[in-house]
C-alpha cells in the first residue's frame, strides 16, 4: 500500500507526518499558538518491566517492533501531543513516539501539537475525517473530549490515551497508559513531611492548569497543606516555563515574605525558581535555607540533587510507545485488552541518598 502523507493545518498548531523511524518529517506551521518554549517534565518505569529497563525498552522499540498490519498495509495513526518544546520530558516523549510509529514498523503516522485543548480537539476531528485507524491522545486538558471520542467510535477509530488521563467514559477508548500524577505528588509531599521542619512556608509553582500532571501534583500538596497547617506563601502557574517560575519566585523575594520550601511541578520550573534564589544570594538544597522540589527526573535535575543543590525530584516516565504498539498489535490480531488503565511505576529521589547510577539510569 502506498503511504500517504497527511499535512494538516489546524489554527495555532504544528502538524507533521513522519516518513521513517527517526527520519526527517514534513511540517506545516500555522500562526503560532500561545505555547511555552522552555522545558518542563520527566518520567518513570513500566508495569510489565523493571523501571531501570524502561529507557532501554523505548530505545529498542524501533529495532524490535513488528509491523502490526498482517496484510502488509500501513496502519494509519493520528497522534495528538503537547508541544515537544514544552519540556525535556515532552521532547523525549515525542522522539519515542516517532521512533516507533513509522513506516518500518507498519505505520503511517501524522502528528499534531498544542498546549491548548480546543486546538487538540480540532486536530482530533480532522484526523477522524481523514480516516485514521487509531487516534493516540495526550490531552492538554482532562475535560471536553466526550463528543470527539463518540465521533471516533462512530467512525470506527480506536482511541488510546497516553501520558495523561481524561474525564470520559472508559468505553470510549481502548486503553490509557499513564503515570499516576497524584501518586507522584503524594510521594513528594510525604518526603516533605519527613523533613520535620519547624514551619512550612511554601512557594507552590503549578504547571499548565487543568492538565492531569498539574491536578495530581497540586491536589497532593494543597490537601496536605490544609490538613497539616502549612502556609502556602504563593500558589501560581508558570505553565511549565522556567522564566515564568523565576519571575514568580522573584516577586515573593521582592515582597519580603519568608519562605523555606519551593514545590515546583516540573524540573524546568524548579530550575527557574533556583535562578531567582541565586540572583538574590539565597541558599538552597541540602545545606541551604530553601528546600527545592521538582518533578520529571531530567538528567540536569538529578545532577543538581547529586550535588546537593536540590532536595527531591519525582519521576515521570515519557516512554509509552512500546506499550501502545503492543496494544495495537493485540487489537489488530483480534485480541482484547484486559486492563483499561496501565499505570507506570515511578520513583522519588532524595539528595541525601541519590547515586551516580541513579542519575545515569533514570535521568532523561
Amino acid at each position: 500500500m502506498k503511504k500517504k502523507l497527511a499535512l494538516l493545518l489546524v489554527a495555532g498548531m504544528t502538524m507533521a507526518s513522519v516518513i521513517g523511524c527517526g527520519g526527517n518529517s514534513a511540517e506545516t506551521t500555522a500562526p503560532a499558538a500561545d505555547t511555552t518554549t522552555d522545558e518542563a517534565e520527566a518520567p518513570a518505569a513500566d508495569t510489565a518491566a523493571d523501571t531501570a529497563d524502561t529507557a532501554d525498552t523505548a530505545d529498542a522499540a524501533t529495532d524490535e517492533a513488528e509491523a502490526p498490519a498482517a496484510s502488509g498495509e500501513l496502519i494509519k495513526v493520528g497522534i495528538i501531543n503537547n508541544d515537544p518544546n514544552e519540556s525535556s520530558y515532552r521532547t523525549a516523549n515525542d522522539a519515542d513516539l516517532k521512533a516507533t510509529f513509522c513506516e518500518e514498523n507498519g505505520y503511517d503516522a501524522s502528528f499534531a501539537y498544542s498546549l491548548k485543548n480546543e486546538e487538540q480537539i480540532n486536530a482530533a476531528q480532522q484526523f477522524i475525517q481523514d480516516g485514521v485507524d487509531y487516534l493516540l491522545l495526550s490531552a492538554a486538558d482532562t475535560s471536553g473530549w466526550d463528543s470527539v471520542l463518540q465521533d471516533a467510535q462512530a467512525n470506527g477509530v480506536r482511541v488510546i490515551l497516553f501520558d495523561r488521563t481524561i474525564d470520559a467514559d472508559p468505553s470510549l477508548y481502548e486503553a490509557s497508559i499513564v503515570s499516576d500524577m497524584r501518586a507522584e505528588g503524594d510521594k513528594a509531599v510525604e518526603w516533605m513531611k519527613s523533613q520535620n521542619l519547624d514551619e512550612y512556608n511554601i512557594i507552590h509553582i503549578q504547571g499548565v492548569m487543568g492538565s492531569a500532571a498539574q491536578i495530581g501534583r497540586s491536589d497532593a500538596l494543597t490537601e496536605t497543606a490544609a490538613a497539616e497547617g502549612w502556609n502556602i506563601v504563593m500558589e501560581q502557574t508558570a505553565n511549565w516555563n522556567a522564566e515564568e517560575a523565576q519571575q514568580i519566585v522573584q516577586s515573593v523575594i521582592d515582597s519580603g515574605e519568608s519562605f523555606n520550601v519551593i514545590y515546583a511541578e516540573n524540573d524546568n520550573m524548579a530550575q527557574g525558581a533556583v535562578a531567582a534564589l541565586d540572583s538574590a544570594g539565597i541558599t538552597h538544597g541540602v545545606d541551604g535555607d530553601v528546600k527545592i522540589i521538582g518533578f520529571d527526573t531530567n538528567k540536569f535535575a538529578l545532577e543538581e540533587l547529586l550535588a546537593g543543590n536540590w532536595n527531591y525530584d519525582g519521576q515521570c516516565n515519557p516512554f509509552q510507545s512500546s506499550y501502545i504498539n503492543d496494544i495495537i498489535k493485540t487489537l489488530e490480531s483480534g485480541g482484547t485488552i484486559s486492563e483499561k488503565t496501565i499505570i507506570m511505576d515511578e520513583k522519588g529521589f532524595d539528595a541525601e541518598t541519590i547515586t551516580q547510577e541513579d542519575v545515569d539510569t533514570y535521568g532523561i
